[in-house]
């Protein structure tokens, strides 16, 4: 849990936040207050006008955690000192971006900057005596680039600590009329915290609004991601952040339940499994193209189109360390060779993503590391379109297969229907007859077609041609 030490204006903003508030009780009119959700009852907080140049971004909130490190040296100074101009002014520039891009403008930043330059402020922010934002940082950056002098903020009790801080700011964030939700990365750190503060799961999962098995699917792939930015650290000193994680959603759930199916029959085999679905969702391949990675991908496709990527895997050695599972304190076994090729081929194209998307390395690295992303991408793509081709070979194989198996069973139904007309004397003979003189129509097309491409004839083909011939 992010804990900081108070901001220098603290002491002027505590006596005139103390004086607003006694302003706002003595005066004639009806008290303006917030209501907040905190420890399982309301509190009912004052309302009061802030002056914009004093109060502070929230250096803790939720809102941009996963993009804190996007700028590692920012973050740096973000940790050691987060209430220098610097500092939020990063901080001011995060909560205008794109959760996935942070140095776009975010969408709904701009939503935000209409409705507040057509309507104002409709609903009041939250802030701590000091003047740090708990909620409504996003608003205040609005306010401020609208030019705006103040803002509308309920006051919590002086007492209340960082962990009374985060609390409430959750819990309002998990209110359903919320309008704009965390973003993925940063819903996982919050239920992560949660966790860490020693609260059930089950109490997250209905805090969040999810099932219980939700969140143990976020907290498996929270744990995937923070493997991944540690394993992309170079000697650089290039990594990934949390934030270069957003856009792959779906992709990392795909990602567990594929990994969970094969894990019931194989460990290993499931290792192999994530570890190539991992290779291409950093090469931003999508869950449509990833999701035929399966127990052979590597063997059979991905193997003869990275040739160079995995000759460097070889040539790292066998591993002798075992392999942490996401989300347990456990490990297994050392991995058998083709898992441990599979992991240096995914550390390769995680250290040359983070590379490419470092703003700290020499010119002549980074375009190496394009150039290194740019081949793995094609040959992921080779092997991804090999696999997507026999999968829909097989698919058709499959299909044609059970037509004939919905055909024979209706044959099946027919007989018994047969017997039944026959029985009740009811049988429509022209419309049998007709019906019969259809069947071996479609019977000789498909033997025509049998006789064309296929080469080895088993008994059940070589009936139907011969069938058609008579």
């Amino acid at each position: 849990m992010l804990a900081f030490a108070l901001p220098p204006k603290s002491p002027e903003n505590i006596e005139f936040v103390a004086r607003r508030l006694d302003e706002s009780t003595a005066g004639d009119g009806t008290r303006e207050t917030v209501t907040v959700e905190w420890n399982g009852r309301p509190l009912h907080v004052g309302v009061i006008d802030m002056p914009l140049r004093d109060v502070y971004y929230n250096p803790a909130t939720h809102r941009i955690r996963a993009q804190r490190d996007h700028d590692p040296e920012l973050a740096r100074g973000l940790e050691s000192d987060p209430w220098s101009v610097e500092s939020q002014e990063y901080l001011d520039r995060l909560l205008r971006g794109k959760p996935a891009s942070p140095d776009e403008t975010d969408p709904d930043f701009e939503a935000l900057l209409e409705s507040l330059r057509s309507v104002d402020q409709q609903e009041p922010g939250l802030m701590t005596h000091e003047g740090i934002l708990v909620n409504g940082n996003t608003r205040a950056a609005a306010l401020r680039q609208l030019g705006r002098s103040s803002i509308r903020v309920g006051v919590l009790p002086r007492s209340f600590t960082w962990d009374d801080i985060n609390a409430v700011e959750l819990t309002l964030q998990l209110r359903p009329d919320k309008r704009r939700d965390y973003s993925y990365i940063n819903r996982l750190i919050a239920m992560e915290e949660q966790e860490l503060m020693g609260r059930e799961a089950a109490d997250i999962a209905r805090a969040f609004h999810i099932q219980l098995k939700t969140f143990r699917q976020e907290r498996w792939i929270l744990g995937v991601i923070r493997d991944m930015i540690q394993r992309s650290a170079t000697p650089e000193g290039a990594q990934l952040g949390l934030s270069d994680f957003e856009g792959h959603q779906e992709n990392l759930k795909e990602l567990h339940r594929a990994y969970e199916k094969v894990r019931a029959s194989s460990q290993e085999q499931a290792e192999r499994v994530k570890e190539n679905r991992i290779a291409a969702i950093i090469l931003d391949f999508a869950k449509t193209k990833t999701r035929v990675i399966g127990q052979e991908f590597q063997g059979t496709y991905l193997e003869d189109n990275l040739p160079a990527l995995f000759r460097a895997a070889a040539a790292e050695g066998q591993s002798t360390a075992g392999i942490s599972i996401p989300g347990l304190s456990v490990a297994v076994a050392p991995p058998a060779d083709p898992v441990v090729r599979a992991r240096a081929v995914t550390d390769q194209i995680l250290r040359a993503r983070a590379t490419e998307s470092s703003r700290h390395v020499p010119d002549m690295v980074r375009e190496a590391a394009q150039r290194d992303i740019s081949e793995a991408r094609k040959g992921m793509r080779r092997a991804l379109d090999a696999a997507e081709r026999d999968d829909r070979l097989k698919k058709v194989r499959q299909t044609t297969a059970e037509r004939l198996d919905d055909a024979r069973a209706a044959i099946d139904q027919s007989v018994s229907d047969l017997v039944q007309a026959l029985g009740s004397n009811s049988l429509d003979e022209a419309s049998f007859d007709s019906a019969l003189l259809g069947v071996r129509n479609s019977l000789a097309k498909l033997a025509r077609q049998a006789s064309r491409g296929i080469t080895t004839r088993g008994d059940g083909i070589s009936w139907l041609i011969k069938a058609s011939e008579d």
